[in-house]
């Protein structure tokens, strides 16, 4: 059941230079001009309304000055959803799968108004996936064809991981089997290129199917070991045939219609392109039907030339075919710049003899399955898109129409602005939007709501026309020829002077901004070479307004009473400055590789040292390491200046991931460590997967500094003390002895060195004395 979705933004007030309603500066006379005006615009179709009032202005002075509701013609601009299934969680399981919704709205839109719309997209998991090798057959790829026999099997080991519904086919090719891109002589070389070599090879041929999509794998390793080599004569080979024939060819090959289409191309050289082939005297262009015979071998590859890029990238586009060049390191250059010009292609670097193309093939596919990117088809060129997508974190990114990083199961969203230039002539056109490589579309229904609903009751010869000198259309008489006046009263053949103080727009200046002639109180304007010339006193053209580069408003607008209306995307006074930022887009997902703003569609680089043309290129900035530390600190600890400036998710799109040592992940991983607010050391692994996504894998427990332990620096202390105490007092006590035996020393000296005299003191005493006892008688 389809729903209306509403009118979307209310636009806003749209002025002319001088500062006034622009509904009611543009001199219009007509409800059909009304509303080419401005989306604002609205015209009064009452057949009573006062002269001084103009019927085309805005709704609410039309309703101020009387109009009555069913009088206004105001077109509103609308979304209607016809077709809305759900989105699929799984692709295989029997049931039509749903990866893009809505499926089918309709726009409806008035001149120069727009509207948004949104759709999503999911990658859904189990989803089938058909893969056709297509290989280079020449003489220089022989250990190729030998390392790819058990190929098959190898391949569906590796794809059940990721769907349980795989088909693989294979084809072949060398090059065009006519001169000079073969071996014509001796004439025993047309049946064995290899013969002037001393070995035996297959004739030359342009592309042969040799197995269609089928899930017997063993099949697949059977055909490729009945497969032999061939020899062209030139370096380049006949690929991109082969390509456009596995393309077109889908009843062939079997492409299934609700699965994931790979056609995985390996060679070793370049390739011819279009018109290479007249060389060999082709000038037929390549028509992109498909021409293999009963025989399997490309019929007409020596009547059509090969195909252009640009011929390749339609059918590729139109069958979603995701395309994976598998080449050589020689030729991955040449490779890389074919696929920047063809969406949804992959290019990976093939080992000389072709044994890491298993794990190409399958990164590849992860890349493939970790993009969404929107295509248009059939847009109608008077109308405009802008993008913005919503893809992780719930961040919108203006500008962008592709998201990546993703992993199967992730939904993500686009807002679309859908805007008209003026007025088509075909009131109803249709256009799709597309996911690159996806089954699933949107079709858009567009009605172009140019016309006013009181045409249909116009009124011809009317009598409130002057007695049926008009068609009474909207309110107002349409005169007939030679009939002018705002109810066609008045003949070009009266002539009343007093008439012509209504064609100055004030006294004293010139009739009809003298670019018109005043014939019954109206200014008929002249006509020009360089434009339409318009308006009440004819003082608005449609050619006056600035160039810039010699085109009128840059070729990006259109000229209205002098001034400059720009298409959507563009702005300024010229209308010479975008405002789209898709074309500043680096390719890490950042506007102008974060290093820059952007202005008109160009980078200006403002980080210091940084240039290129999305500022990609900084040899002065910061390195990886410095970049993604905030990152850490953001995403993992929720802290840190992007923290703070709320620029988180936007300028980290990387995956964390805990761990808790570092893998080695070869040449391609950074391993990083840096030192956080709180002294800790942080240690983590910058790594980007084969899919392009980046990945941060940090360290769990951050390496801390410990605190203290008050016991052991108390018991430190406190022995410490103790042990300067002690070495205090022994070295006091050392000092001690040492001098009091120095001192004595010194004593010892002095005694050795005294001269003593022995002569009688009168003084001296002895300390006894003797005493005669009278009274005693002895025996």
């Amino acid at each position: 059941m389809a729903r209306a979705l509403g009118t979307g933004a209310t636009p806003k007030l749209v002025l002319s230079q001088a500062g006034g309603n622009i509904c009611t500066t543009r001199g219009v006379n007509s409800c059909k001009q009304c509303l080419a005006v401005s989306p604002l615009c609205a015209w009064c179709s009452a057949e009573v309304w006062a002269q001084s009032s103009p019927r085309c202005d805005l709704r609410a002075n039309l309703l101020h000055n009387g109009c009555g509701q069913e009088h206004i013609e105001s077109p509103s601009s609308s979304v209607t959803i016809l077709e809305d299934r759900p989105l699929s969680n799984k692709g295989s399981g029997g049931a039509t799968t749903t990866q893009m919704s809505p499926q089918r709205i309709r726009l409806n839109l008035r001149p120069d108004d727009s509207q948004v719309f949104r759709v999503q997209v999911r990658q859904v998991e189990d989803y089938p996936v058909d893969i056709y090798y297509l290989m280079d057959l020449s003489n220089s790829m022989k250990d190729d064809l030998r390392n790819i026999q058990n190929l098959g099997t190898k391949l569906a080991s590796e794809m059940r991981k990721l769907t349980s519904n795989l088909r693989i086919g294979f084809g072949a090719f060398v090059d065009k089997p006519i001169s000079p891109y073969m071996y014509i002589s001796p004439p025993e070389a047309v049946e064995n290129p290899c013969y002037e070599i001393g070995e035996t090879c297959l004739p030359m041929f342009g592309y042969k199917h040799v197995l269609s999509l089928t899930d017997e794998v063993t099949r697949f390793n059977e055909e490729v070991r009945k497969q032999s080599v061939s020899r062209n004569r030139d370096a380049p080979e006949g690929g991109f045939d082969a390509i456009i024939q596995a393309t077109v060819c889908q009843e062939k090959i079997g492409w299934r219609n609700d699965a994931s289409h790979l056609l995985v191309f390996t060679t070793d050289a370049k390739t011819h392109i279009a018109l290479d082939g007249r060389l060999a005297g082709i000038v037929q262009p390549n028509d992109a039907q498909c021409h293999i015979g009963k025989d399997n071998f490309y019929s007409a590859s020596t009547t059509l030339d090969y195909p252009s890029l640009g011929l390749m990238t339609e059918k590729l586009s139109q069958k979603n075919i995701n395309l994976i060049f598998a080449v050589t390191d020689t030729v991955v250059g040449l490779y890389q710049n074919y696929s920047e010009l063809i969406p949804g292609t992959t290019v990976g670097t093939l080992s000389r003899d072709s044994s890491n193309v298993l794990q190409l093939i399958v990164d590849s596919y992860g890349k493939i399955r970790s993009k969404v990117e929107l295509e248009v088809r059939d847009l109608p060129e008077e109308l405009s898109l802008a993008f913005n997508a919503t893809c992780l974190n719930d961040e919108v990114i203006p500008g962008l129409k592709s998201c990546m990083g993703l992993k199967i199961g992730d939904t993500v969203s686009f807002s679309i602005e859908a805007k008209v230039r003026g007025c088509p002539r075909e009131r109803q056109k249709s256009f799709t939007i597309k996911p690159v490589g996806f089954k699933d579309s949107l079709t858009v229904e567009v009605d172009f709501d140019c016309d006013c609903s009181c045409e249909s009751r116009a009124e011809p010869r009317s009598p409130s026309c002057s007695r049926g000198n008009g068609t009474l259309e909207c309110g107002v008489c349409r005169c007939n020829a030679g009939r002018l006046g705002s109810h066609c009263e008045c003949s070009e053949e009266e002539y009343n002077p007093s008439q012509q103080d209504n064609c100055s727009p004030g006294p004293g200046q010139p009739l009809c901004s003298q670019r018109g002639e005043c014939i019954c109180g109206q200014c008929v304007c002249h006509s020009s070479d360089f434009g339409k010339v318009s308006g009440k006193y004819c003082e608005c053209d449609d050619f006056s307004c600035v160039r810039f580069k010699g085109q009128m408003c840059s070729g990006h607008g259109k000229c209205s009473c002098g001034d400059c209306l720009c298409d959507p995307d563009w702005t300024g006074d010229y209308c010479n400055c975008t405002t789209r930022t898709d074309t500043c887009m680096s390719g890490n997902g950042l506007v102008c590789s974060g290093h820059g703003s952007c202005v008109c569609g160009r980078c200006e680089c403002t980080q210091p040292g940084s240039y290129g043309d999305t500022c990609e290129r900084c040899p002065t900035c910061p390195d990886a390491c410095t970049i993604k530390k905030d990152c850490v600190e953001c995403k993992k600890f929720e802290r840190g200046r992007l923290v703070e400036e709320q620029t988180c998710s936007r300028m980290c799109r990387d995956e964390i991931e805990t761990v808790q040592e570092l893998s080695d992940r070869g040449k391609d991983a950074v391993n990083c460590t840096y030192k956080d607010e709180n002294d800790c050391v942080m240690r983590f692994q910058y790594y980007e997967d084969s899919s392009g996504k980046s990945i941060l894998s940090v360290i769990e427990e951050p390496d801390c500094p410990k605190g203290p332990d008050v016991l052991v620096v108390l018991l430190s202390v406190t022995g410490a003390i103790l042990l300067i105490g002690l070495a205090a007092l022994l070295i006091w006590k050392l000092l001690i002895t040492i001098h009091d035996r120095r001192e004595f020393a010194r004593f010892e000296e002095e005694k050795a060195r005294a001269k003593w005299d022995t002569t009688h003191n009168p003084l001296y005493k002895e300390a006894t004395s003797t005493f005669t006892n009278i009274t005693y008688r002895g025996n």
